[in-house]
């Protein structure tokens, strides 16, 4: 079976812009992250990413109520309708115009999207009476606003939508255009509105403006009161108007709102990161709190009004909030800088990220939540290392510190630090856990320190110029150190030694690699060449050649074509696979390649990310694009403080909208650092996308090898029910590679039978054997059973998988972690059931000394 690495997950970022949407029943909510769509499930703690991409940034998403349809739009107007449940792409489509609000109809019938000044309404595919599915068929277009429509909201009914916009204004629209109240304007506002709500009986409509004004309109005639004969009302002509204003007396523009049908609840979300809850229609306020320190971008609740989302779009914040009783439901916030490395731990457990933020986040790998954030370090992360025996991290960053962090109780416990100010660049440590050391690009030395009392111990000198990167041996003793000096020297640190024979380059190294062996090393060169030297023998073993492979994109500013760019033909980051066979690479480009080393040939280009809102991720720009003034992308057309809004809205010379002080900067596509799972499985990039996730494709169906006509899921369960034969039956399985069947036969095989079953296993499915273990490891109740699988399998092939280790490393490592999570599991079990059990024990002694003493 040839492995195939596919995209997983995305983590590292949470939310970017637009819109967060519950699912239906609650439980789960789905963020815009860049031009993906996360989803979180709240209840089981587990996230994922779906692995369609638009080529710009997400700005709505909207999800259909049956839950098996998403749609999402992206800046540009273009979207990808995606069935919910398989996770797949059913259809693109462009409403050619960028989508400010985009919603589905509470029957699920019709799909409103709002665009600049009008609405479009277009029927749901699942919809049409002929039952095929076609392209999007259009209902029809509103109009009437004047200025750009900001907000969408349907009646429960799905007979009617309401809009608000910035003409300071709010319409009714209906679905059926022989309905006497459409289009009927509510005006009265002096800010742009932001949101407009029915109440569940229809009856009343709320307006939430910019301004913080909440007005409520009711359905009657002018100077209605309530002894007011109903019949004469009849003859007069009845309409909306405003029955009270009410005002949030907040400090700071309202930017978003929602509203809860059911329970008359209204939450507004301020620029100060404030957001309140109301209880309507007698604007009594239940809770006010502080989430933030800069804008709430969007707020919205769940089908049952207990949970509340918030998006922040500054920080990269994603807050889901239980009002009833004042707790986080979930609290996740992403880098809001670039990611500079990555590392895994010795289990492949947690992924640790490091960003110019100044900020170390841990992310457990299964959930793919942020488990940790240190935030003592006041500069950027450079280089970030794990011990490869117990739970210490080491972190260098340019605020001149090394710091050693336990990842068990989460806390700093030691700090390195050089005699003169120097901004670390490059760390490497010991796989003892007992020396670190550490590179700079304003010094030529190499630093060493010991862990147990922090001491500087030596400073190794032989460099020409600044440390690029540092890497040690598995052994122990060696450490090789990359310059821009052109030259990798090796160093045996624990011996008496001192001369080094430099590994002379053609061009200044950029990063190194050791093999897990500890035999041969890496490197690679500006002039994008990755060179393979034997450690031993101080000789150079092989080459390779990559600076096609991994020439990027074009920017937009570039007088010249991406292939006659430089910029990006030169890797910046490598790593080994577990078995050494295989080389990543990556650099400031929007490709990552996969070689064959003893082959020196490329076996995949794996692309990190078609975001054309990204710099370098096309090859060709269009000519059409380009002005006498510069390129059209280079102008701001989103937001509030746009250069085209600017100029519509200036009142005096000279005037400015916006914080002048904003960066306006597009992000450049790049790979940061890469890292393969030490079970082999996986591996991760920290990308300008956030920290991208690739795992191995399991989902195969069928194998033909070695199948015979008769092996058939019907005879494979013949085996088991009628002949009783586990050993055949579980061997079927394999060769159709059906996991439900694999899965059914393993759980049928007697606790009894599982010795003899292992015994009699063929080594050819050895290893299959241990990935489907580790694999149902996580989300099985069957604790014991595994354990005795795992129990005989190590017994009866532990001298065949020894002389294999290297063959057999990543699904042990599989295997392993699997076995460290069930301890973890089950340490904490037993730590909550502790007092408990101490009761029952108690409660045990009193009542048999009772009835000692009744008996007696």
């Amino acid at each position: 079976m040839k492995t195939e690495f596919k995209f997983s997950n995305l983590l590292g970022t949470v939310y970017r812009q637009g819109n967060l949407v519950f699912t239906p029943d609650g439980t789960c909510i789905l963020s815009p992250v860049g031009n993906r769509v996360s989803c979180f499930d709240l209840v089981n703690n587990k996230s994922f990413t779906f692995s369609y991409e638009h080529r710009k940034n997400i700005s709505r998403i909207a999800l259909n109520p049956q839950a098996t349809l998403l749609l999402s739009v992206d800046e540009d107007g273009k979207a990808i309708l995606v069935n919910f449940v398989r996770r797949t792409v059913i259809y693109h489509f462009n409403f050619k115009d960028r989508a400010n609000d985009i919603s589905f109809s509470p029957d699920g019938k019709f799909i409103s999207v709002a665009s600049f000044r009008q609405i479009q309404l277009w029927r749901t595919p699942n919809y049409n009476e002929d039952r095929e599915f076609a392209p999007f068929i259009r209902h029809r277009i509103y109009t009437g606003h004047h200025a750009e429509i900001t907000a969408l909201t349907w009646s429960r009914d799905s007979r009617f939508f309401l809009t608000t916009s910035k003409d300071l204004t709010a319409r009714i629209y209906s679905v059926n255009p022989d309905d006497s109240v459409a289009a009927t304007v509510l005006a009265g506002h002096r800010d742009a509105v932001i949101g407009a709500y029915f109440s569940s009986d229809q009856e009343t409509i709320y307006t939430v403006s910019r301004d913080g004004a909440l007005f409520t309109w009711k359905y009657q005639v002018p100077g209605f009161k309530e002894d007011d004969d109903v019949m004469d009302l009849e003859e007069e002509r009845m309409r909306w108007i405003t029955v009270r204003r009410d005002y949030f007396r907040q400090d700071a523009k309202a930017r978003c709102a929602t509203f809860h049908y059911d329970t008359n609840i209204l939450v507004v979300g301020f620029s100060s990161g404030v957001f309140g809850i109301y209880e309507l229609p007698d604007f009594n306020m239940i809770h006010t709190l502080s989430i933030s320190q800069n804008d709430i971008d969007f707020v919205t609740i769940n089908k049952t009004g207990e949970w509340l989302a918030f998006g922040a779009s500054k920080l990269g914040q994603l807050l889901v909030w239980e009002w009833q009783s004042e707790s986080y439901i979930l609290k996740q916030q992403g880098h809001y800088d670039a990611i500079n490395c990555l590392t895994y731990s010795p289990d492949g457990s947690k992924i640790i990220t490091g960003a110019d933020d100044g900020k170390i986040k841990v992310w457990d790998a299964v959930s793919g939540f942020a488990i940790v954030t240190f935030t003592e370090h006041i500069s950027a992360i450079t280089a970030i290392e794990f011990s490869k025996r117990g739970n210490v991290l080491f972190s260098a960053s340019l605020d001149g510190s090394i710091r050693a962090w336990d990842l068990i109780r989460y806390r700093n416990f030691r700090t390195f630090t050089a005699p003169e100010r120097l901004q670390f660049s490059s760390l490497a440590v010991d796989p003892s856990g007992e020396v670190v050391c550490a590179g700079s690009l304003d010094d030529f030395d190499i630093h060493l320190w010991s862990v147990q009392t922090g001491q500087l111990l030596d400073r190794l000198s032989g460099h020409e110029g600044p440390i690029s990167c540092l890497s040690f041996a598995d052994d122990g003793g060696t450490l090789a150190s990359a310059s821009w000096d052109k030259t990798v020297r090796v160093w045996d640190i624990f011996g008496r030694h001192v001369s080094v024979e430099p590994f002379e380059q053609q061009a200044d190294v950029l990063a190194i690699a050791l093999r897990p062996d500890s035999k041969q090393v890496a490197v690679a060169t500006l002039d994008g060449q990755i060179t393979f030297w034997d450690v031993s023998m101080g000789r150079q073993v092989g080459i390779i050649d990559g600076r096609n492979d991994i020439s990027g994109g074009r920017y937009i500013e570039d007088r010249f074509t991406a292939k006659n760019s430089a910029r990006s033909k030169s890797f910046r980051t490598l790593s080994y696979n577990s078995d050494g066979s295989c080389i990543l690479a990556g650099g400031n480009s929007k490709y990552i390649c996969l070689y064959d080393i003893d082959n020196e040939v490329l076996l995949r280009k794996y692309t990190i990310s078609r975001n054309m809102s990204l710099e370098g991720t096309v090859d060709f720009l269009n000519s059409k694009d380009m002005t006498d003034a510069g390129p059209l992308q280079l102008v701001d057309d989103a937001g509030e403080a746009s250069d085209l809004e600017d100029r519509i809205d200036k009142t005096l010379p000279g005037a400015s909208r916006g914080d002048l002080s904003a960066r306006k900067v597009t992000p450049a596509i790049r790979t940061a650092a890469i890292r393969f799972s030490p079970t082999g499985r996986a591996f991760a990039a920290a990308s300008t996308e956030g920290l991208l996730i690739y795992s191995v494709d399991d989902e195969f169906y069928f194998d033909p090898f070695d199948l015979d006509v008769d092996v058939t899921p019907a005879t494979t369960l013949a085996a088991l029910h009628r002949e009783h034969d586990y050993l055949k039956a579980l061997v079927m399985s394999f060769r159709l590679n059906e996991r439900y069947l694999i899965h059914q036969i393993y759980e049928s095989i007697q606790i009894r039978d599982i010795p003899i079953v292992a015994r009699r296993v063929p080594v050819v499915y050895l290893a299959q054997l241990l990935r489907f273990i580790a694999s149902i490891m996580e989300d099985s109740p069957h604790l014991e059973f595994h354990l005795r699988w795992i129990d005989a399998l190590l017994t009866s092939h532990g001298r065949f998988l020894k002389s294999r280790r290297i063959e057999y490393a990543s699904d042990l490592r599989g295997i392993q972690k699997g076995v460290a999570k069930l301890q973890q599991d089950l340490v904490r079990l037993s730590d909550e059931n502790a007092y408990l059990l101490t009761y029952l024990l108690k409660e045990k002694e009193s009542f048999d000394s009772y009835m000692y003493t009744a008996t007696n």
